[in-house]
């Protein structure tokens, strides 16, 4: 990873400023789970959300992992090219809408196999040309997956997430009020909460924490499992 005090500031994204910037890498679970919350908040309150990258791939570079997960932060990291070229075209509404239709695709099925290996299964099986129909968005945007140009966007990305939080955390990763305001990792939820008024205060708890500068950090290990097909 680049030494982060040196990274380049980011370019502003379409439409800013935003209330918050989700940076995520469509392979997390987790970060799944606290997209599918955060759009809850958004249909309830209104705010805007600036859709960015961070790459697993890039943050797990020079580590030993199980091949099956090679493949699938490699998929994924193909996904966000495509999500790159999109937002180069079409403006950051164009990534939200297709992250959603990905992760539709990728958390909701199920499989016999082991988890890494159904997981790799899942994010292998799902057509890129099937999502951009979807969403009535040009077809040779799937060659963009191959095109490693864009990586150097979605490593400067994946950087700046770290310069905001600091080092040694994973994702999702929240800014609020980008680019100045103050950013953290998570929330980490194995479950979508499941009523409005939840969905609301756990928006305006995380708010509370991330508008006060001496908060940095809540943290347990202990954790229900995660409440995805996939999983079960």
């Amino acid at each position: 990873m680049t030494d982060l005090l040196d990274s380049p500031a980011l370019a502003d994204l379409d439409g800013a400023p935003y209330d918050i910037d989700f940076f995520f890498d469509p392979g997390c679970p987790f970060a799944w789970q606290t997209s599918v919350w955060i759009r809850n908040v958004v249909a309830l309150r209104g705010i805007r959300v600036g859709w960015r990258f961070i790459s697993l791939l890039h943050v797990n570079a020079g580590k030993d992992l199980p091949v099956a997960m090679q493949q699938a932060q490699l998929r994924s990291r193909e996904f966000q090219r495509v999500c790159a070229a999109a937002r180069a075209r079409f403006g950051n509404d164009a990534v939200g809408e297709l992250y959603r239709a990905y992760g539709e695709r990728l958390w909701y099925g199920d499989s016999e196999s082991e988890l890494r290996a159904r997981f790799a299964e899942a994010a292998e099986a799902i057509e890129l040309t099937a999502i951009l129909e979807e969403l009535e968005l040009p077809l040779d945007l799937v060659d963009a997956a191959s095109d490693a140009s864009w990586d150097e966007l979605i490593v400067l990305e994946s950087d700046e997430a770290f310069r905001r939080t600091g080092p040694d955390v994973g994702t999702p990763i929240i800014s609020y009020d980008p680019p100045h305001g103050n950013a953290l990792f998570g929330p980490v939820i194995s479950s979508v909460p499941a009523d409005d008024h939840t969905t609301l205060a756990l928006y305006d708890a995380l708010r509370t924490f991330a508008d006060y500068p001496g908060f940095s950090e809540l943290k347990r290990t202990r954790r229900a499992a995660i409440d995805l097909p996939l999983f079960r």
